[in-house]
Parts: structure tokens; C-alpha cells; sequence
């Protein structure tokens, strides 16, 4: 028996220790690096969920982090009206633009595709929860290459309650009446487009050449032993 627990013992310092020397795989900027976009146009995004309100939520959200993090990005009303005098006003039609005529057009680096993945609240039984799930891909315009790809979420659930079913359950329906009427999802679009394009991290955007830290990114950094 004791030799059992001898070997549970060892078994659990291995595991741990192996969990602590575990390291994410790094990110693979090497097309990024290479492409060193300085400007960035940022497309209507799709939408894959039922609320019309996603993709212009989800599109006011996107040009001040890209700014912050060093970015020049077309203005997204002047970008819109001139797919418009095209005849170009749904999401889909204009990511199915090509990408020399995208070029030629605003002469941008880079374009950012976004899909809205999930927009909305969701009821459930003792709460109602407000979600928003993007996905975006950077791709070069010179070049076709893919630079960057990532996500983000986030959501507004309440992890604090107080056991009383009865009350969480009249919370959450008046939660939900507010959020639809508000559009709580516009506020947590904020929260999720900031998740997706914030940085550092590995597997954040890089900062661009009006960021004072241009270059110096931690994730691209060799790991301090």
C-alpha cells in the first residue's frame, strides 16, 4: 500500500512538473514580419448569427484598437459609400471583391475580414447572458498572403448570485427584456473586438509603425530563461 502512494506521489510530481514546463506553441509571424503593413482597410463584416445589428456593431468597435495599436485605417464611412457608388452594399459581395481591385482602389497594405459568430442575448434558465464571438483574418493585398488570424469573445454573465432560484429566475427575464431592448451587445462588441485585436500576446496583432513600441513586440522577444 505504501509503495502504491509512493508511486501516486511520483506520478503527481512528474505531471505537475511537466504542466509547468508546458510553453504555448508560438505564433508563426513570419509572413506578418515580412509584409510590415502600415495601413489596414477594414471590410463590412459578415454575419452568421440572425441580429442585423452584429456587423455594424461589431465594425464601429474595430478602427480604434487597430489605431491604438499603430495602424493607419480608412475611414469606414468613406470606405462603405465608395463600395456603394459600385453598387456594393452587402457584407458577403464585398468581401468577394478581389484583392488587386481592393488594392487599386484604396491603395491599403493590408485588408482585415471579420465574421461576427455569434451577436445577441441568450436566455437561459437562471440568467440571461449577452454574447458576441468574432473571427479575423489579416490578409496582405500585395502579396495574397494570409499575415494574421484570431478571435475574440466576450459576454456580459453575471458569476455572482445568491442561490435564490426564484430571483435569479426574475433577474434574468428582466435582464433579458433590458438587453433587448438596449442592445446590450453593442457594449459587449466592444469587449470581444478588443479581445480579438489587442495585444500583446502570442497570437495578437503586431504593433504597427505609429506604435512607440514598433518592433519591439514581447511575443516576437527570445523567452528569458
Amino acid at each position: 500500500m505504501k509503495k502504491i502512494s509512493l508511486y501516486l506521489v511520483m506520478a503527481c510530481t512528474l505531471l505537475l512538473s511537466a504542466c509547468s514546463t508546458m510553453k504555448p506553441t508560438p505564433y508563426d509571424y513570419t509572413n506578418y514580419q515580412e509584409s510590415k503593413p502600415r495601413s489596414i482597410l477594414v471590410l463590412l463584416p459578415t454575419d452568421t448569427t440572425n441580429d442585423v445589428k452584429g456587423s455594424p456593431a461589431v465594425l464601429a468597435h474595430t478602427i480604434s484598437p487597430l489605431a491604438e495599436e499603430g495602424y493607419y485605417v480608412f475611414p469606414p464611412a468613406l470606405v462603405y459609400e465608395t463600395f456603394k457608388h459600385n453598387g456594393l452594399t452587402q457584407a458577403q459581395e464585398i468581401h468577394n471583391v478581389n484583392l488587386q481591385k481592393l488594392r487599386d482602389i484604396f491603395g491599403a497594405d493590408a485588408v482585415l475580414y471579420i465574421n461576427v459568430d455569434d451577436y445577441g442575448v441568450n436566455y437561459q434558465v437562471f440568467d440571461s447572458v449577452t454574447k458576441v464571438r468574432v473571427s479575423g483574418k489579416l490578409v496582405d493585398l500585395r502579396s495574397g498572403k494570409t499575415l494574421w488570424e484570431g478571435t475574440g469573445y466576450a459576454d456580459d454573465a453575471d458569476r455572482n448570485n445568491n442561490g435564490n432560484a426564484i430571483a435569479m429566475l426574475i433577474t434574468a427575464v428582466v435582464k433579458q427584456i433590458a438587453n433587448n431592448v438596449s442592445d446590450k451587445g453593442y457594449k459587449v462588441a466592444a469587449w470581444a473586438t478588443g479581445n480579438m485585436l489587442n495585444g500583446p500576446c502570442n497570437g495578437c496583432l503586431l504593433y504597427g509603425p505609429r506604435h512607440p513600441l514598433y518592433g519591439q513586440d514581447p511575443q516576437l522577444q527570445p523567452q528569458q530563461k
